[in-house]
């Protein structure tokens, strides 16, 4: 009896051990896909280029407009952690709500920012305002 309750914990820890190693599994495959081209698989953009988003004072600050910025891009210039940055972002017209979520959810988490989880329907109402 010992032993089944000993292998049902093991099991158990191990199975939330292995879903919670990579809990934003699908933004980061994401990300990869359609934004480490410029931003760097570690987050850290492009020398002088490209703004960072691992520690980054700009996501931290502006995660109401993260959604838009993802599918629409922006332009002009943009100051990221003390340094400014002049070259447009492309949006990314063909990424769902549900995709930007969980992307804006990848980097929030990723390279030790620790900026929370937005919910879907902060998602929809980023982007509802920034069609206005």
């Amino acid at each position: 009896m010992r032993s089944k309750i000993v292998l049902i914990l093991f099991s158990l820890s191990f199975f939330l051990f292995t879903c919670e190693s990579k809990p934003h599994r699908q933004g980061e495959i994401l990300y990869l896909n359609f934004c480490a081209n410029c931003h760097m698989d570690d987050g850290s953009g492009l020398a002088g280029n490209i703004p960072p988003l691992a520690q980054s004072d700009y996501v931290a600050q502006n995660q109401e407009q993260l959604a838009c910025i993802i599918r629409y891009g922006m332009e002009g210039p943009i100051v990221v952690n003390g340094k400014t940055y002049q070259n447009p972002m492309a949006g990314i017209p063909e990424l769902s709500e549900f995709e930007i979520a969980n992307v804006i959810n990848y980097i929030n988490q990723a390279w030790g920012n620790d900026h929370g989880y937005v919910p879907l329907k902060e998602i929809r109402n980023s982007l509802e305002e920034c069609k206005r």
